[in-house]
């Protein structure tokens, strides 16, 4: 019996050495510890021909914040409508949901200072003629939205990040009352 209890005492202290030599070899992965990250939006790059640049800084674990550059060179394509802006600059804070480190489901808060021209339209009756008529009008306004979306970084630095939000501009009568994005961002965090 004796020779029994000093076996089981013997094997739960080379069990218990064991785990305390794993734990201590169990170092977090090196994404898990970079903080900073640089994408570009690439469905507006190649459907739009429009720059999109985001710089990315990770708080903590569940948190960052975001800077986005737009910047929309030519509006030679009929869904050019979809942006009636020209340039932008976003601010963003994002919250994420997952237990990896700032990856997974996100929700998001925005700021953004945008400025371009907003067509408006109307119907001219003068003379029986029934014609309608365009014009144009630059704006800058600042905006304040929310949106939600996903981040996938693979071991190796890369990233994808999808989002979509919406938001209201608040100081200019001619600019758009509603403001969009719809992103997917391929990126590096290092």
């Amino acid at each position: 019996m004796r020779n029994l209890l000093l076996a089981g005492i013997l094997l739960l202290t080379t069990l218990f050495c064991q785990a305390q030599k794993n734990s201590g070899d169990d170092q977090p992965e090196k994404r898990d510890t970079t903080q900073n990250e640089l994408s570009i939006n690439a469905f507006n790059l190649i459907t739009l021909g429009i720059i999109e640049i985001t710089y990315e800084r990770v708080i903590d674990e569940n948190s960052s914040w975001a800077i986005e550059g737009f910047i929309h060179p030519g509006k030679d394509d009929y869904i050019d409508e979809l942006y009636y802006k020209d340039l932008s600059l976003t601010g963003k804070y994002k919250h994420f949901f997952s237990s990896t480190y700032a990856r997974g489901f996100y929700v998001h808060g925005f700021g953004m200072i945008s400025t371009g021209e907003y067509e408006t339209g109307f119907y001219d009756f003068n003379e029986g003629l029934d014609e309608y008529i365009y014009e144009t009008e630059d704006f800058t306004d600042f905006a304040i939205g929310f949106g939600l979306g996903g981040k996938f970084v693979s071991p190796g630095g890369f990233l994808l990040d999808l989002s979509a939000g919406i938001g209201r501009n608040f100081f200019n009568d001619v600019s758009p009352t509603i403001v969009g994005q719809f992103m997917v961002n391929l990126g590096f965090r290092f």
